[in-house]
C-alpha cells in the first residue's frame, strides 16, 4: 500500500475535494494565506448601477469579481461577457446565465487573444482585483482595445508560520506565494502545485523546488494534478 502524502492548500478548498484526495491517500490541510475583501462602498455600488445602463463588453477573470458585481447589478443590463473558465465561468453562469458569455478561455492571455479575434471590439470593462496581473490589459492595449478597469475586490496577504512538514503545497495565485514565502522556507524535496504560469514563475523566484502547473483554472483541476502526481518525481 502506498504511503499517505500530506499536502497544504494555501486557500479555502471545497470539502468534497478534500474527501476525494483522502480516498487517494492524499491528506490536504487548508490554511489560507490571502483574504479577499469585496468592494461594497457607495461609490462602487453607484458605478455598477451606472455601468448596467450601458451596452458593454465585460471581462471577468475571477469569481471574486463576479460575486462582487453580481451583488449590486440590476436585473436589466445589456452586457456581453468574456471570462476565464472554471470557477469564474461557473459564477458567471450562476448569476448572469450562459447565453451572456461571448468567449471563455483557460488563461488570461488566451482570453485576450479570443477578444481580439472578435475583430469589432474597441473597448472593454474589466472587473478585477487590486492585485490583477498585467497580461490581459497589456495584450488588449497593444491591439488598440481600450481597457476600463474597475476594482471589484482587494486581496490581502495573511501569512502564517507553518510548523508541519508537507510533501506538497498548493498555490492558486502569486499573492498567496508571496504571503507564504514572506515568513516560511521549505525543504528542497517539497513538490509545489500551482494554477497558471504566472503563479509558477512567482514560486520559482523563491525556490528551485519541483513545480507542477495546471493550465486550467479552478480548484478541482489543481487537486487532480496532485492526485495524478507520482511522488518519485514523475507525473502520470
Amino acid at each position: 500500500m502506498q504511503p499517505d502524502r500530506k499536502t497544504l492548500c494555501t486557500r479555502a478548498l471545497d470539502p468534497q475535494l478534500i474527501s476525494k484526495a483522502a480516498v487517494h491517500h492524499v491528506t490536504i490541510d487548508v490554511l489560507p494565506f490571502i483574504e479577499i475583501k469585496k468592494i461594497d462602498s457607495p461609490e462602487f455600488i453607484q458605478q455598477v448601477d451606472q455601468l448596467a445602463q450601458q451596452r458593454l463588453q465585460v471581462i471577468f477573470t475571477s469569481n471574486n469579481a463576479v460575486e462582487s458585481v453580481a451583488a449590486f447589478l440590476p436585473e436589466k443590463h445589456n452586457w456581453k461577457i468574456h471570462c476565464l473558465g472554471g470557477a469564474t465561468k461557473d459564477a458567471v453562469v450562476k448569476h448572469f446565465g450562459k447565453e451572456i458569455i461571448v468567449t471563455s478561455a483557460k488563461s488570461a492571455s488566451l482570453l485576450a487573444k479570443k477578444i481580439i479575434e472578435q475583430g469589432d471590439i474597441k473597448e472593454v470593462t474589466f472587473f478585477c482585483g487590486d492585485q490583477r496581473l498585467d497580461d490581459l490589459p497589456e495584450t488588449l492595449g497593444s491591439s488598440n482595445i481600450t481597457v476600463h478597469e474597475v476594482i471589484a475586490y482587494s486581496t490581502l496577504q495573511t501569512p502564517h508560520e507553518v510548523q508541519e512538514d508537507y510533501d506538497g503545497i498548493l498555490f492558486f495565485s502569486p499573492t498567496a506565494v508571496h504571503s507564504f514565502f514572506s515568513i516560511n522556507t521549505i525543504r528542497t524535496d517539497v513538490v509545489l502545485f500551482s494554477i497558471g504560469r504566472t503563479t509558477s514563475a512567482t514560486i520559482q523566484s523563491y525556490c528551485n523546488n519541483k513545480v507542477v502547473t495546471s493550465e486550467w483554472p479552478g480548484q478541482e483541476s489543481l487537486v487532480d494534478k496532485v492526485l495524478a502526481y507520482e511522488w518519485d518525481g514523475h507525473e502520470v
